[in-house]
């Protein structure tokens, strides 16, 4: 693996079994991460940008190819090794936030933290800290029903953050939410990458949230190509 690259993936295939035929999704992918970016992969509907993600993020295997995490290949971990590395190094945030309705703000943001062994009173300190820098600080006992979509969305980021990854891995987070709250989200992703030096991956099909990346690939037909965020029309 390139040591200037925090995440990297070789050669990625995977296909998909409809009916009687195989759809080959992703084609021999290639890409690279430099620590401190944003980088986004856009794509059409259907391109394939969540399977490839959730290849990035382990979530997912693929039939053929690897990706290196900080020069661990992550598909030669046994699954319960995945699942540790996962947990301590990659952080998710989905179109679809999947915050836990029994459990208020603070205790979604803890869970990984306490999932990772941690203290419990100190678990609880740094969730306070993250829902803070997130601006939920007046939201703490509240449960996601009880938030706003763009609320949800940055709980969500704050429960990614708990265990300091890597990287955060986020697909289509603006998905299902209005244009003010969209731009207060990425805005606040942008000022996390230049305060904290954070590694974003963002999948999106909104061009004018691309264009403020670092990097950007195209995925099309089961491959990508890099553009320079000011080449996207």
């Amino acid at each position: 693996m390139d040591q200037r690259m925090v995440l990297q993936a070789i050669e990625i295939r995977k296909s998909f079994q409809s009916g009687s035929k195989e759809l080959k999704v992703l084609k021999g992918v290639d890409l690279e991460i430099k620590p401190g970016t944003l980088t986004a992969i856009v794509g059409a509907s259907g391109a394939g940008k969540s399977t490839l993600l959730h290849i990035l993020g382990g979530l997912d295997t693929p039939d053929q190819g690897s990706v290196h995490l900080d020069s661990t290949n992550i598909f030669s971990l046994s699954d319960d090794g995945l699942s540790d590395f996962r947990n301590r190094t990659i952080g998710f945030v989905f179109q679809f936030h999947h915050l836990l309705a029994e459990f208020n703000a603070l205790e979604n943001v803890m869970l990984p933290l306490l999932i990772a062994r941690q203290d419990k009173s100190k678990s609880q300190e740094k969730a306070y800290y993250l829902l803070e820098e997130v601006g939920l600080k007046e939201r703490l006992q509240h449960r996601p029903a009880e938030l706003s979509g763009g609320e949800q969305q940055r709980l969500a980021l704050a429960r990614a953050l708990a265990n300091d990854p890597k990287v955060v891995i986020a697909d289509e987070p603006t998905g299902n939410l209005d244009r003010k709250s969209s731009q207060e989200l990425v805005e606040l992703l942008m000022q996390l990458k230049r305060e904290k030096g954070l590694t974003i991956v963002l999948a999106t099909h909104n061009l004018e949230i691309a264009r403020k990346a670092d990097f950007v690939y195209e995925l099309a037909e089961g491959q990508v190509s890099r553009k320079r965020p000011e080449e996207l029309n």
